[in-house]
């Protein structure tokens, strides 16, 4: 939005605290761009919007209330949500004006930047992109405003159908009647955006397309296929130098380039999503093998391998037939029966665990599976060996009493500390995250179950972050993140207490007083951890700068 000089109207006058604590008395009617300018001529020149109250607002917008008022300019973080947002609707407006015949679908921001997808009649090339950015720089040169219009659900659908926009109206029909759409145009451009815009196009002048795929519209393999475009913006030319430079160093270290480089593995159209270890590839992943086994070893684990494919009713207990169908691969026999092949480890655990009888003296169980596990992932989303559909998962699952729980939790820090540290990686960060609103067990259970997590991570003397309620509803889980050497995390392995699967499938130990108790399921990884379900998006994982 051009910002253009509202007058202060006589009135009564607002008072504004700021950050320092000093107090900044204004007229109603004053914009919040008129306040930035009555702080400083520095603020007013980088000020990209406001927050009254914590609730942000455009610098467009006059100010009405009274309140706590900080003014987010280029030198914070946070403004980098309206450069991006603001780089999306400049995206949009150009392949409109490009490609007339392109359709809008939706627009995200990504950790490093944003993407659109389009509904075209043919895919996006090279030279299409560069055309793209280039038109995208005329425009902030040529810096027409913005301006944000409020309008009903009704009025919006109504527009995006008068212009053909078939995907834009069916999104806003699937939103409750009432609630209302804002509109952002952009000359004879209109696009629906939600929080607040840069005040200027000048901001957006750190930006980059970066390349194009495919994907699938709702992420649905049956749906059409759209064209993804990606690209970054950053606050300065610095900044967005430097991410420039990280990703190149990255494509550098491409896993993808270096096995085919160093012939380790390749990849074929009539597998996909499996791998064809060749020799070298095929002796490193053994070696990594042969590592952890003599680690299990003195850790006094247990190795045990369970089928890949088991019936139906064994899923149905774990509960992914219910939840992850989808993402599994089944097949029915001749004779009725329905089997998957496995999609993770731990149901099969658990059924060795039920096998036979078990004491307290037994306990701690450390079973330990180099397990061969299939998911199916969406075609456009496969990765390299970051996103594929058929892998080998360094699983442990530990048994135990609740009393023993925060022992193993804190062997199980030592040995995967030790293990990250004897590949080169000295800076792991720890996350705790704790309960979800929705879960499973008693408030004293989770208690207990947390603040074994966290004593274990005390008793080592380490620090981490807590992620409040993104646990499992089953269970508090730790997760590990590496920093490799140009500086990107990567979330690695997992530490999760599972209270669910020893309740679904009904497993127990006796105890010292003779009576039957269930026992706390431990899972780890060390060496990789996928999420069962896929990722809402289709795009392949990046890692976070």
């Amino acid at each position: 939005m051009k910002m253009s000089e509202a007058p202060i109207t006589e009135s009564e006058p607002l008072t504004f605290t700021l950050p320092d604590g000093s107090l900044k008395h204004v007229r109603k009617g004053a914009t919040l761009q008129n306040v930035a300018e009555s702080i400083g001529s520095s603020v007013a020149k980088s000020a990209v919007y406001a927050e009254i109250d914590g609730k942000c607002v455009d610098l467009l917008e006059k100010a009405k209330n009274s309140g706590k008022l900080n003014i987010i300019t280029v030198f914070d973080e946070e403004a980098l949500g309206p450069i991006r947002r603001g780089c999306l609707l400049l995206l949009a407006a150009s392949v409109k004006q490009l490609f007339p015949s392109a359709r809008m679908v939706e627009g995200q921001l990504t950790k490093e930047g944003f993407y659109y997808d389009f509904a075209v009649d043919k895919p996006f090339t090279r030279d299409d992109l560069g055309m793209i950015e280039q038109h995208m720089t005329s425009l902030i040169a040529e810096n027409p405003p913005i301006i944000k219009e409020q309008v009903t659900r009704a009025q919006a659908i109504d527009c995006f159908e008068q212009r053909g926009e078939k995907f834009k109206s069916t999104e806003l029909m699937e939103i409750l009647a009432d609630k209302s759409v804002t509109l952002c145009h952009l000359r004879q451009f209109t696009d629906g955006f939600n929080g607040p815009l840069v005040p200027d196009l000048r901001f957006l002048k750190n930006m980059k397309l970066l390349n194009v795929s495919g994907a699938y519209w709702r992420v649905e393999a049956n749906n059409v296929q759209l064209q993804r475009i990606y690209g970054t913006a950053w606050a300065s030319k610095k900044q967005l130098d430097g991410w420039l430079e990280k990703t190149a160093e990255a494509e550098k270290r491409d896993h993808r380039k270096l096995g085919r480089e160093l012939d380790l593995f390749h990849f074929q159209d009539n597998a996909p999503g499996a791998v064809f270890w060749h020799p070298r590839g095929w002796t490193i992943f053994q070696s990594l093998i042969a590592y952890m086994r003599s680690r299990h070893e003195v850790a006094g684990y247990v190795e045990v391998n369970t089928p890949d494919v088991m019936d139906r009713s064994l899923w149905e207990i774990s509960g992914h037939w219910d939840n992850y169908r989808d993402h599994m691969f089944t097949t029915q026999t001749e004779d009725g029966r329905n089997f998957a092949l496995k999609p993770m480890n731990c149901p099969g655990a658990v059924s060795l665990f039920k096998y036979g009888i078990k004491s307290y003296r037994d306990l701690p169980v450390r079973l330990s599976e180099f397990g061969k596990v299939h998911r199916y992932e969406p075609s456009g989303s496969l990765h390299g060996l970051l996103r594929v559909r058929h892998f080998t998962q360094d699983d442990a699952h530990i048994f135990c009493t609740l009393q023993q729980v925060e022992g193993e939790c804190k062997s199980i820090l030592q040995l995967v500390l030790d293990i990250y540290k004897q590949f080169g990686f000295e800076e792991v960060a720890i996350k705790l995250s704790t309960r979800p609103e929705k879960r499973m067990g008693s408030d004293a259970d989770w208690d207990r179950l947390e603040n074994a997590l966290s004593a274990s991570l005390e008793a080592q003397g380490l620090q981490w972050s807590v992620n409040p309620g993104e646990g499992a509803f089953y269970g508090p889980k730790l997760e590990f993140v590496l920093r490799d050497a140009i500086g990107r995390d990567w979330q690695c392995g997992t530490l999760q207490v599972d209270m669910n699967l020893p309740e679904r499938f009904d497993i127990g130990y006796i105890a010292e007083d003779g009576s039957t108790k269930r026992p706390v399921m431990l899972h780890r990884a060390l060496f990789c951890q996928r999420r069962m379900k896929s990722d809402p998006l289709i795009s392949p994982p990046t890692a976070q700068y």
